[in-house]
């Protein structure tokens, strides 16, 4: 018995590691590629609603078939509608708090439209609707929907399977989830650490509590689309 938890646990992890590595080439590569080559404006315009659904498909995918090798479904991860109600109205007051904080505090007291984020956001709205819309559908599926399926309900669920003691996998696995979600973001001050750090926690919290992602789904996602909107409205136009 205890050869046979080992070997399941030995499996678990394996699959694991390789959809880790996986996943985040998946998001990595469309960026890389628009970036660096540039074609019909590079990181901007349509090419975001390419890049969002690039990510969609291929990292769901790699997680749907992940999850089939270990003979789990996508209710595993926390997929689950649930309480969905609930968890929705509890996102949506996690996400438009932070976005509140966000744009009447933090980003006004700490450079505004000269911050090296906000411009970053700047350049990549191209001056048509198609352009918004596209960066909007980045901000919610490549952002809210794909990366916490990725990064919380995959990583957490999955990785704590391959610990002995249940509640101590379920911490290290959350704790590593917001150091791999923070660094991936790459801060490199206080401010960057703060901006990315925060909501991390918020959404990892969200998903531990409700034990589902619908709940940091709509937060990250909500989060997404109206700090996208508030840059436009309050920097750009």
């Amino acid at each position: 018995m205890n050869s046979a938890k080992t070997t399941t646990r030995t499996k678990t992890l394996l699959v694991f590691i390789v959809t880790f590595i996986l996943g985040y080439l998946f998001f990595i590569i469309p960026n890389l590629f628009f970036g660096i080559f540039k074609p019909d404006g590079g990181l901007s315009g349509i090419n975001l609603l390419y890049i969002a659904l690039f990510q969609f498909v291929t990292v769901t995918g790699l997680v749907y078939l992940s999850l089939k090798t270990l003979k789990k479904d996508l209710s595993f991860v926390g997929l689950r509608w649930k309480n969905w109600k609930k968890d929705t109205l509890l996102g949506l007051v996690v996400g438009l708090s932070w976005t509140a904080l966000q744009f009447t505090v933090i980003i006004p007291n700490t450079g505004g439209a000269a911050r090296e984020d906000v411009t970053q956001m700047i350049s990549m709205f191209d001056g048509t609707t198609i352009g918004l819309i596209s960066y909007l559908a980045l901000g919610v599926i490549g952002g809210g929907i794909t990366e916490e399926i990725f990064n919380r309900g995959f990583f957490i669920n999955v990785l704590k399977d391959t610990f002995k003691n249940p509640k101590l996998g379920l911490w290290t696995a959350a704790i590593l989830s917001i150091l791999v979600f923070t660094l991936g973001h790459l801060p490199h001050d206080l401010v960057s650490w703060i901006d990315i750090l925060v909501p991390t926690l918020a959404y990892t919290l969200l998903f531990l509590f409700t034990k589902r992602l619908t709940a940091s789904i709509v937060a990250h996602g909500i989060y997404n689309f109206t700090a996208i909107l508030s840059v436009y409205y309050l920097y750009v136009n």
